[in-house]
């Protein structure tokens, strides 16, 4: 059976984070691994607090881990402190860990900063060389590239700059673009992943659609072929969502 390990925070409402990546794992058939990065207070309505796990923990977890099982692909969440992203990274050289996604998690739906400013620079430095696939939403390639994001030639231009720091794969997620739902895969060339654009708001939506890349990856896709798969997932997904909470809704997979 293949195997996805991902590598992110705890969320109570099971809606994102590890839990979310758990559920897309199974849903997929992929027997998912977890080590946790970090814990949170949160719920539908947002992210409260964080609690940074220490950086020497989240080494022992992967090392214990992997010195037993090797999973076929890697999903990177919150990585909130420095110290935690060089933890990673030096975790992912020390194995030859592949098939590497990070969804470069720096702001929550709610506005709560979820990666400190030195951990976001570690992540670009230290993590995209070794990553398949990055998968920024518009706000957090506008952060990371500096690229200011309008219009779909602004998320290509953005994507372009973070595949010069080292990552092979880079998509610019556009659901929080106004008219239109499309997300822009560079590889060297350009492709365009097309959705139909839902109103409301979804908690963990960014969780899942890199879970979802990572076990397509696993189970022996391509990275282009990997993102269609995941976003037809995805477009399922918000057929199944609903409201338990006080705010965002939820994915039932």
């Amino acid at each position: 059976m293949k195997k996805a390990l991902t590598i992110a925070g705890f969320d109570p409402s099971g809606g994102a984070g590890l839990q979310a990546d758990l559920k897309v794992f199974h849903s997929l058939g992929v027997y998912g691994l977890s080590v946790v990065s970090s814990l949170t207070a949160q719920n539908t309505e947002g992210v409260s607090s964080i609690l940074p796990v220490d950086a020497e923990f989240i080494k022992k977890q992967l090392t214990v881990l992997l010195s037993d099982i090797k999973p076929d692909a890697v999903k990177i969440g919150m990585l909130y402190a420095e110290s935690n992203v060089k933890a990673v990274a030096g975790i992912i050289k020390k194995y030859s860990l592949g098939n590497i996604v990070i969804d470069p998690v720096i702001l929550s739906s709610s506005g709560k900063r979820l990666a400190g400013k030195n951990a976001v620079t570690a992540i670009r430095k230290k993590i995209f060389p070794f990553c398949k696939v990055i998968t920024p939403n518009i706000h957090e390639a506008s952060f990371i590239s500096g690229v200011r994001i309008k219009n779909i030639t602004d998320m290509e231009r953005a994507a372009v700059c973070l595949k010069d720091y080292g990552a092979e794969n880079v998509i610019v997620t556009g659901g929080h673009l106004e008219q239109v739902t499309v997300d822009v895969f560079y590889n060297g060339n350009f492709h365009y992943l097309k959705g139909k654009k839902i109103s409301g708001e979804y908690h963990g939506t960014g969780c899942m659609f890199s879970a979802a890349i990572t076990a397509f990856l696993a189970r022996g896709n391509s990275a282009l072929k990997a993102a269609k798969l995941a976003k037809e997932f995805m477009n399922k997904a918000f057929r199944k969502s609903f409201g338990t909470g006080g705010r965002m809704r939820l994915f039932d997979i």
